[in-house]
C-alpha cells in the first residue's frame, strides 16, 4: 500500500513521522504543481492521499463521491483510491478538530473562531455540530477585530489563522484578557508548541490546546480509512507523547556552576536531542569570552546578546538548552524559552558553586545573588530538581518529570 501527502510546496512535514507509527504502509511526499494535479490524481501510483493547501477544494472534481463530512465542508483532505480506480474524498480535519475539543462542554456557549480560511470553516462547522454559538471573526465584515467588545461573553476561542506560527513567533492575534468568561483557547498551530496566544491563556489559568493533537488525530483517521482497521484512542496518545518528546526542548536554568552544561550533555545523549550551551552561543556571536564581554561592553550588552540567543534557540525544536545563570533576570526570556520547551531549575548547595571565569559570581556574594534570583528561577521553571549528587540521578529525575508532562 502506497500513501502520501499531496501539496504544492510541502517543505518540512511531520506527516511521514506520524504515519510511520500508524500502519504498515509507505508514506511519501508528493509535491505537485497545479498543472500536474489532474494527471497525478488519475494516473498516480497511490492507494491513499492526505491533501493540503492549495488542493483541498481542487481535488473535489476528481472524486467519484464525497463523504458526508467532506460534502458538508466542501473540502477534502483525505483520498482513498478504490480497486476500480475511482477516488473517494473524505475530510479528517473535522475529526482532528473534534479531538482538540475533547472534554470541553460547548452546548449554548459562545465560541469565537479567528480567520476566514479552510481551517476556520472546519472549526466553525465542528463547533456548531457541538451546539456552540459560533461567531467567526475576520478582518472585515460584521464581526471583526474592532468590535471584539461585543463578544466578552465568549467561552471558547479558536485561532485558525497563521498568526504566531514559526518562524514569526511571539505575536498573538488578540488579547485574551478581553474575555473574562474564557474557558478554553485552541490554536491550530503546533509549531511552536505554545504560541503567545496559548501562553497568555495559560497565564490566566485557561485551558490551552495546540494543533498537534489535531494533526495526529486526523492522521489516525486517515490511516483507518486507508487500511479499514479502526484504532484505539490510546494510539493517538502514544504518538502525541512520541512527537512531543522529539520536538519539545529541555531548558535548564539555575545558578552559575550548578551543573547545567554537564547535565545537559548527558540529557542529550539519553534523548537524542541536540545540546546547546547558551553561553557558548553568546561567545560565538560576540567573538569574545564572557569575561571580555563584561569588561569591554558591560552586563547590559551581555544580557541583550543573551536575549537574542534565547529568541533564536527558543523557536527551534529538539534541543537541550543550558542557559546562563542570569538568564532569568530578563522576564522577556521566559516566553521565548517556554514556547517550545519544558523548563527545569537545577538546584545545588551554594558552597559547591565554583566562581572561576564567572564575572558576577566573583564580584559579590553568592548568597545575595541567590536571594535575588531564587524567585525568578521559581517563576521560570516548570520543575525544580536538586543536583547535589551524581549527574546521572539528576538526568533520570528530569526525564521522569518530562515523561509525566508530555
Amino acid at each position: 500500500m502506497k500513501c502520501g501527502l499531496l501539496g504544492e510546496k510541502l517543505g518540512h512535514s511531520y506527516s511521514p513521522r506520524i504515519h510511520s507509527q500508524l500502519g504498515d504502509y509507505a508514506y511519501d511526499l508528493y509535491e505537485k504543481r497545479p498543472e500536474e494535479l489532474e494527471d497525478f490524481l488519475k494516473n498516480g501510483d497511490f492507494t491513499g492521499l492526505n491533501v493540503t493547501i492549495p488542493y483541498k477544494k481542487a481535488v473535489i472534481p476528481y472524486c467519484a463521491r464525497l463523504s458526508e463530512t467532506a460534502q458538508k465542508l466542501q473540502s477534502v483532505n483525505t483520498i482513498l483510491r478504490l480497486p476500480d480506480g475511482s477516488l473517494i474524498g473524505h475530510n479528517t480535519d473535522y475529526f482532528g478538530f473534534l479531538s482538540m475539543l475533547r472534554g470541553q462542554k460547548l452546548a449554548g456557549k459562545k465560541a469565537l473562531v479567528l480567520g476566514s480560511g479552510g481551517a476556520s470553516n472546519t472549526a466553525a462547522v465542528a463547533l456548531r455540530d457541538q451546539r456552540a454559538q459560533v461567531v467567526v471573526i475576520s478582518r472585515k465584515g460584521e464581526n471583526n477585530y474592532e468590535n471584539l467588545h461585543l463578544h466578552q461573553d465568549a467561552a471558547v476561542l479558536v485561532n485558525a489563522t497563521p498568526v504566531g506560527m514559526y518562524p514569526n513567533v511571539g505575536i498573538a492575534p488578540l488579547d485574551v484578557g478581553q474575555f473574562p468568561k474564557l474557558e478554553a483557547v485552541l490554536d491550530v498551530i503546533y509549531n511552536p508548541a505554545r504560541t503567545k496566544l496559548l501562553q497568555d491563556a495559560m497565564a490566566r489559568g485557561v485551558r490551552a490546546v495546540n494543533g498537534l493533537e489535531m494533526l495526529v488525530a486526523q492522521a489516525q483517521k486517515s490511516a483507518e480509512i486507508w487500511t479499514g482497521v479502526p484504532m484505539e484512542r490510546q494510539k493517538t496518545e502514544e504518538i502525541l507523547r512520541l512527537l512531543r518528546g522529539q520536538m519539545e526542548n529541555i531548558v535548564l536554568v539555575g545558578m552559575p556552576g550548578c551543573g547545567k552544561s554537564a547535565v545537559g550533555r548527558k540529557l542529550a545523549q539519553k534523548t537524542g536531542l541536540r545540546f546547546v550551551d547558551m553561553d557558548e552561543e553568546i561567545c560565538r556571536l560576540a567573538g569574545m569570552s564572557i569575561p571580555e564581554i563584561f569588561a569591554k561592553q558591560g552586563e547590559e550588552a551581555f544580557r541583550a546578546l543573551e536575549t537574542q540567543i534565547a529568541a533564536k534557540l527558543g523557536k527551534e525544536s529538539g534541543l537541550v538548552i543550558a542557559t546562563g545563570g542570569g538568564c532569568v533576570t530578563r522576564a522577556e526570556n521566559e516566553p521565548l524559552l517556554r514556547q517550545n520547551g519544558t523548563v527545569f531549575w537545577l538546584r545545588r548547595a551554594l558552597y559547591k558553586l565554583p566562581k572561576n571565569g564567572r564575572p558576577l559570581s566573583q564580584a559579590g556574594s553568592l548568597e545575595e545573588m541567590y536571594r535575588r534570583r531564587e524567585p525568578m528561577y521559581r517563576q521560570f521553571a516548570d520543575f525544580a530538581i536538586d543536583n547535589d549528587g551524581a549527574a546521572e540521578k539528576t538526568v533520570a529525575e528530569i526525564l521522569e518529570k518530562r515523561r509525566e508532562a508530555l
